[in-house]
């Protein structure tokens, strides 16, 4: 196998070049990940009526709870539980958030040793939600609200800080960049120091640039080509690209049709330094993952017999 590194700019013998990881193995829950040679898949379960992919289809508690079960047992390393979309739409409270994600935080926890991370930008709810089994807090508003990297510091969680530029749950139309990557990287960048100043420790910390958030199809495209410059900063980068909008534009392709887009995503956001990939197809997204592993040389082949064998005398 390959040797990995954390040298910014090494090529690999592979041809590809690693992420300059700040600490790339990390304990997380019960499972401990090393992000050298590793790439974690998260699945997605939405406890909502209005998400954007599956529609409520894992509103109702028990199909949710058995999403997030079955989750784990195909292979996810991770589940991302969610009680509101990031699309614009009315106001719920944080009464309601924590009726919709707690239930199924508890469930999964008594169930499963996968990472447990939740999809919130309260601070109310991260702090109940840690308390009840979560590992992760995943805010796709970038730290809007500061007062929840006290919480996660305080939780003893990871943090997942996400490039988005409106205020939750409100629209930006027609977004603007003159460098789309450079922005979010910079951006990115600014709330990593304020995740740190509020005592979240460089190893507890997941950049995300935020794909289709606040942004067209061609910025979308734009961060996946140049993913490398968001893993540059440091922390392990999460790639949201499953069946989003710029996946589905990009080929004509309505949401229950994305899937082999989505996984093409996610396979050059690997290869461009991501180390997490958020999915909502498991096994196909694992068996992807993994194989980019072995061509990596970050596996072995789980059977070797092709050539191998004796032939007929």
């Amino acid at each position: 196998m390959s040797e990995s590194t954390t040298e910014p700019g090494r090529v690999e013998s592979t041809g590809f070049v690693l992420p300059p990881l700040i600490a790339p193995r990390r304990r997380i829950g019960s499972r401990t990940f090393d992000f050298s040679r590793q790439v974690a898949v998260m699945a997605i379960v939405n406890r909502t009526p209005d998400s954007f992919f599956d529609r409520g289809a894992t509103f109702a508690l028990d199909r949710a709870v058995q999403a997030a079960v079955d989750a784990a047992e195909a292979g996810a390393d991770w589940v991302d539980i969610g009680g509101v979309p990031f699309a614009p739409g009315p106001e719920l409270s944080a009464a309601d958030e924590l009726d919709r994600v707690l239930p199924v935080v508890q469930a999964l926890a008594s169930r499963s040793d996968v990472v447990i991370s939740v999809d919130t930008f309260r601070p109310e709810v991260a702090e109940r939600a840690i308390a009840a089994g979560a590992h992760v807090v995943n805010d796709t508003t970038g730290l809007h609200d500061p007062r929840l990297a006290d919480v996660v510091a305080d939780g003893d969680a990871t943090l997942v800080v996400t490039h988005s530029l409106a205020a939750p749950r409100r629209a930006l139309p027609r977004p603007h960049y003159d460098d789309v990557v450079t922005e979010v990287v910079e951006f990115l960048a600014r709330r990593v120091d304020v995740a740190r100043a509020h005592g979240v420790p460089d190893d507890r910390l997941v950049v995300d640039p935020g794909h289709d958030l606040n942004k067209s199809t061609r910025h979308s495209l734009e961060l996946t080509r140049r993913l490398s410059e968001v893993a540059a900063l440091g922390h392990p980068t999460l790639a949201a690209v499953s069946n989003k909008d710029f996946v589905g534009e990009s080929l004509g392709r309505d949401k229950p049709d994305r899937l082999a887009g989505s996984l093409a995503a996610a396979t050059v956001s690997v290869v461009q330094g991501a180390r997490i990939v958020r999915m909502h197809d498991v096994r196909a997204s694992v068996d992807a993952v993994r194989m980019v592993e072995a061509i990596l040389g970050w596996r072995d082949p789980v059977v070797e017999r092709h050539n191998l064998t004796e032939g007929p005398s």
